[in-house]
Parts: structure tokens; sequence; C-alpha cells
């Protein structure tokens, strides 16, 4: 799932407000009682409208359709104000005493505090609008526009008339930010990603102006959607024509890798240990495999038990495959205890929409601020049908890779996360979302419930879990080696070959991803964060059950995990 995807679902009902709430802390019964500030709600609740000012497109993905048809200003002198803006309120933030604050708010202020220093990290010290054309690609999708029935669909296509009217100053903008000469990598990523919008926009979205009954409203909506196409044809066709002078030069180097674990995840480890993690991590799901496969096919080598994993596929394909899927995982968390579901509502499961395939599966989750009347969507993108027969029949997962999929997207991953983030009190606690928590999280449940017993301990399903971890922990690996001068791109590229059994193409695009996006190890560390918070928590509270773990993690929103760990345990240790 892209990172931008994990807006929190909608209000939930005062009986899911008080199963998903945090638990007070613990006090000495001797301390004198601590008042809340009653400064500090004005405080929070003015951050959020500030960040919705200045990116109104995250407020519409949050529920707040007053913004609709806005869209921020990226241009240089708006970003630099966006990062002055930050940092004042970060000095101001400095006036509120950590200890001086009650629990729950002190831990609020904590989680405020990395969402402003890690907007300044990819703002300002990683420079990402100024050197990485993925900052922009996936901030441009208007997908809740089109896919959230929030309204009727003529009042939404009035906000998506206004993004497209805003799309050629983005264009604008997002060229005259990029500095050259740019890297290969990340050229090839902009080229892919500006001009399947220009395709988008002409191809995708014109079917939906057929069901507008004003004629004049139509045609304003084709004209902006030719203007937006253009605008994002010229954009790629410019960073096609920065081929010649493109260079390798992608790496953040080791300090400001470092220093993105540090501000963006709060772990501060020196990257050699993070790598041996990594690699042991590999190793351990490796040799997983070899007893899987021993078990599955004893008589092929680990690639053949793999495909002949995946040569299982859905019968009905992949979107009923799924469907069938969601029921039989939400009954087995219910009946093994795995973690409090709180609310009957199920996602729905759709096919992916035209524009939206990039990623073979993902739930679309209605932000805190939307009506409950908002369903959130689990995404599954068919083949191609201008495919031939072999390469659509290849693109199926297998139906045990295919669970595992559910598992993190919907039971009990994002959608059942999303669920607990937004039945918190704490606006702040629901909108943001830390990558390692979310995804890791969503990762870490695959082997949780496979560990618990999903699949009757098949070997099969088996394989297709591990399949599922050992592509996070090369990414986990690439990402680290990648940006600090341990692994090459075609090093990286072979390693998703030979380690995760990725087919060529696949390999060459996850590999490329660890480019432009340093932050993917986030799977692997967020479960291996978790797993080990698990075990300790479990060891200082021996009467407890995994499920009042899980309950108890998903009860703080998604912050990043060892701000969570601060708050579960009284000695709270290292995190990995």
């Amino acid at each position: 799932m892209r990172a931008c995807k994990f807006l929190v679902a909608a209000a939930l009902s005062a009986l899911l407000l008080s199963a998903c709430t945090r638990a007070p802390e613990k006090t000495v019964a001797t301390a004198p009682a601590i008042a809340v500030r009653p400064d500090w709600p004005a405080f929070a609740a003015a951050f959020i409208e500030q960040r919705f000012k200045a990116d109104p497109s995250f407020a519409v993905q949050s529920g707040r359709h007053e913004f609709d048809g806005q869209m921020p200003d990226w241009s240089r002198a708006g970003i630099e104000a966006d990062v002055a803006q930050l940092r004042a309120t970060l000095e101001e933030l400095q006036r509120f005493d950590p200890a001086a604050l009650p629990p729950a708010q002190r831990f609020e202020r904590a989680y405020l505090e990395w969402v402003i220093d890690t907007q300044i990290y990819w703002e300002a010290s990683a420079e990402f609008p100024f050197r990485n054309p993925a900052w922009y690609i996936d901030k441009l999708d208007p997908s809740m526009y089109l896919t959230r029935d929030y309204a009727p669909l003529e009042q939404r296509l009035r906000g998506f008339l206004g993004y497209l009217r805003a799309v050629p100053r983005l264009a604008s903008d997002i060229r005259n930010n990029l500095r050259t000469p740019l890297p290969r990598a990340f050229i090839e990523h902009g080229m892919l990603g500006f001009s399947g919008y220009a395709s988008f926009f002409r191809v995708d979205v014109p079917p939906l102006f057929a069901q507008v009954k004003d004629e004049g409203f139509r045609r304003e909506l084709g004209e902006a959607a030719e203007y937006a196409a253009r605008a994002m044809d010229q954009l790629s066709g410019w960073l096609e024509s920065q081929r010649d002078a493109a260079t390798d030069d992608f790496a953040l180097g080791a300090g400001k890798f470092t220093e993105m674990l540090r501000v963006t995840e709060r772990v501060n480890l020196p990257t050699e240990e993070l790598e041996l993690v990594g690699r042991k991590d590999l190793e351990r799901n490796r040799a997983a495999l070899v007893d899987a496969c021993a078990a599955f096919a004893p008589k092929m080598g680990l690639a053949a038990c793999v495909e002949r994993m995946r040569a299982d596929k859905p019968g009905a394909g992949t979107v009923e495959g799924a469907r069938a899927q969601l029921e039989q995982l939400r009954q087995f968390v219910l009946e093994h205890g795995i973690v409090t579901i709180p609310s009957r509502e199920q996602a729905l499961v759709a096919e992916s929409p035209p524009f939206n395939r990039g990623n073979f599966a993902y739930i679309s989750m209605p932000g805190p601020y939307e009506s409950p009347a908002v369903k959130p969507t689990y995404y599954v993108a068919p083949p191609d049908p201008a495919w031939s027969a072999p390469q659509r029949n290849a693109y199926l997962p297998g139906k045990a890779y295919l669970l595992f999929v559910s598992v993190h997207e919907v039971w009990p991953g994002h959608y059942l996360q999303g669920q607990y983030s937004n039945a918190n009190a704490s606006k702040i606690e629901a909108l943001w979302w830390d990558y390692a928590f979310g995804e890791g999280w969503a990762h870490y449940t695959e082997e949780m419930m496979f560990d618990a017993g999903l699949g009757d301990g098949k070997p099969e399903i088996r394989v297709g879990m591990l399949v599922n971890a050992l592509l996070r922990d090369v990414r986990f690996l690439s990402a680290i080696c990648l940006h600090t001068g341990c692994m090459t791109l075609p090093e990286s590229e072979k390693m998703f070959r030979e380690e995760a059994f990725a087919d060529p193409g696949n390999a060459h695009q996850q590999a490329l991803r660890g480019t432009y996006d340093p932050g993917y190890l986030a799977y692997t560390l967020g479960k291996l964060m978790i797993r080990k918070l698990r075990a300790d928590w479990l060891a200082a509270n021996p009467a407890a059950t995994a499920q009042q773990f899980h309950d108890r993690l998903l009860s703080f929103g998604t912050p990043p995990v060892p701000l969570a760990r601060q708050q579960m345990l009284a000695s709270p240790g290292a995190a990995l």
C-alpha cells in the first residue's frame, strides 16, 4: 500500500469509542493530581486546521469537504513558507512542558511533535520536493472524489473540477522545483507516474462525465481534463529530456538515512546494526521456507515450490477470491481471540478502478471526519485484458499468497487498525499515520495469524506467508544498503529475484522503489519492533493475553512504535 493511503475509517459509535480509547496511565497514589492544560486542546485543534489549510487535499481525504477542489501551494516560496510555519509551531509547542501535562495530553504532545519533525525532515532536510518526483505523485491522487460516495457524483465532480484546474499550476511548480541533473531512477519513476496521470485524465475520467446532466458542466470537465493531461504530458516529456544528463546519485547517504530513522520512526540505531537485524530475519524466514517446502514439495527446489503455491489460483478470480476470504478471516479473528473487533461493519470488496492499478491490492479508508455512510473498500486489481492468456494467468496470485494479502489489508491488518485509530478520542492520533507502525502492524499480523492456526498449519499456506515476508526482508535490506552504499541497484534487483522469488519485472520495480522510497524498510522494521514489544509486554504482564496486547497497542492511533512502547512499559528499553 502507498504511504498516503492510510487515513483512518469513518466515525464509529459511542460503544466503539469506549472500547478502543487508551486506558489511563497508572499514577503513584501520593502524587498530586495534574490539572488538564485548558489551552492544549485549542493548540492541537489549531494545528489540525493549519495543516488542512496548508494541504487541502489532505483535508479532503480526511473527510473535510469544505476544502473540496482546493490544492496546496507547491511553489518554492510556498514550501519554504510551510517549513517556516512548522518550525514556528514547533517552537510554540515547547511551551507545553511534558511534565506538567496529564498522561493523555503528554502522549498527544509527543505524537504532534513527531508529526511536525517528520514533515520538516522530508521538506527541508531530505529536500524531497526539490529532488524527488515521487514526493508529488501520490499527493496528486484524486481518487477520493471518484470512488468515495460522500456526496452525489455531480457534487463530487465539482470538487474534482477544481482539482483539474489546479493541475497545470502544480505541474509548473514541480518542474521549477526539481533540481537537475536528476537520478535516472527518479526520472523513470516520474515519467511513469506523470504520464499515467495524463492517460488517466484522457481515458478513465471522461466516462464519469457521461452521467452528468448539465451539458455546460460536462464541457468544463472535458476541457479541464485535457489541460491537465497536457500539463502532465509536458512534465513527463521534460523529465525524459533530462535522461542524457541523468546521474546515479539517488542515495540519501548514511547521515541522512540515519536521520530519517531517528526523526520519522524514533529509531536511533546504527545502520550496521539494522542491516544485521534484517539479514537475521531473512535467514529465519528462508530456513522456515526450506522446512515448509520440504513438506509441500519435497522433491522440488525452493523456486519450484513457490511456483507450485502460485499455481493454485482462486477459481472465480481475485475479486471473488478475496471476498470469500474476508468472512473466513473475520471469523478466525473472533474465534481465536486475536484482537477485539469493535464494529460489525465490514469492508466492501471491488475491482480496482482503471486509474489505480499500480498496486495489486489496497484498502481505501475514509477519513476520520467522513460520514459513516462512506464505506471502506478493499480493492483488488484484475490482470490487464490486453495481456496474453499466459501473462494474465501469471499475474493472478495463488490462493495462499492472496490469503495473506487479505490478512494484511483487512483482517486484522489495515482495515481493523483503521477502526481503532478512528475511535481514538484524539484527532491528532486519528489523522497521522506512521509508516513503520502502519505497515509493520499489517505485516506482523500475517505471521501472527499463521502461528495462531490460520490455514491449519498446511505447508502451502505457510509458503504463501513466507513469500510475503521474504519480499519485505529484501525491501528492508535494499532500503538500508541502496542509501548507505553497501548495495547497487542491480544487486538489489538480483536479491529480489533470488531471495524473494520475484519475476524480473517485479524485481526491477521493487528495487527501483527503494531509490525513491527509502522508508520502505518500514514493513519489516515495524513488524520486528511489534514482535519485541509483544514479548516484553507479556513478560511484564504474565497474566495478560496476546489479545489484550493487541487491543492495547491499537489504542494509541498509529504512532512510531517506540512512542507506543514508552506508554506500555515502565522501563521501555530498546525497541529492537
